[in-house]
């Protein structure tokens, strides 16, 4: 089923999301990577983290006079999050967008919190920075530019799969049954 969201997201859309839908999102997203992550859950978060969208992504930036340009933004791999993102969900974020799926505690995390993990194809950075309409703004640049929280404005960002949702479906697990080595 395609599905289409503005955020914030509620807990109500994210509980009826399941693996193999594929998602487009409008409004605010945040990109975050692993050391943002732990200055997260170690010291709070910069942004209003209820029913936010977390991007794992290191942006490629230019900065122009005062402002900064989107030039891509793909997806990086997400188990370096494992470690913190059960407490981000626990914090309120809405829905997790990454590649290469997470562990069972971030699983149980998604189910306790009626919230869902989305898969970005990897190599398509082009693509989706097609759906950034600006940069809103930055924070904890002192992390390095792909390791701070950009702040997007999106319009139908995707496409995203589910592949993590809140009834324990994980779509990596699925694959695996199906296919024998």
């Amino acid at each position: 089923m395609n599905v289409k969201l503005e955020t914030p997201i509620s807990s109500e859309e994210t509980a009826n999301l399941r693996i193999g839908d594929i998602v487009y999102i409008s409004g605010t997203i945040y990109t975050a990577r692993d050391s943002a992550h732990k200055r997260m859950v170690e010291k709070g978060s910069p942004i209003d983290i209820k029913g936010s969208v977390i991007f794992h992504a290191g942006p490629i930036i230019k900065k122009t006079d005062d402002k900064y340009d989107m030039i891509a933004v793909g997806p990086t791999t997400s188990t370096r999050m494992n470690p913190y993102e059960h407490k981000i969900l626990d914090m309120g974020a809405g829905l997790i967008v990454g590649k290469g799926g997470m562990d069972e505690e971030t699983s149980k995390a998604l189910v306790r919190n009626k919230k869902a993990y989305l898969s970005a194809v990897g190599g398509c950075a082009a693509l989706y920075v097609k759906s950034v309409v600006k940069v809103n703004s930055v924070h904890w640049l002192d992390l390095g530019v792909p390791e701070a929280v950009w702040e997007l404005e999106v319009k139908e960002f995707g496409p995203l799969i589910v592949t993590m949702d809140s009834t324990g479906g994980n779509l990596y697990d699925e694959v695996k049954k199906r296919v024998s080595y």
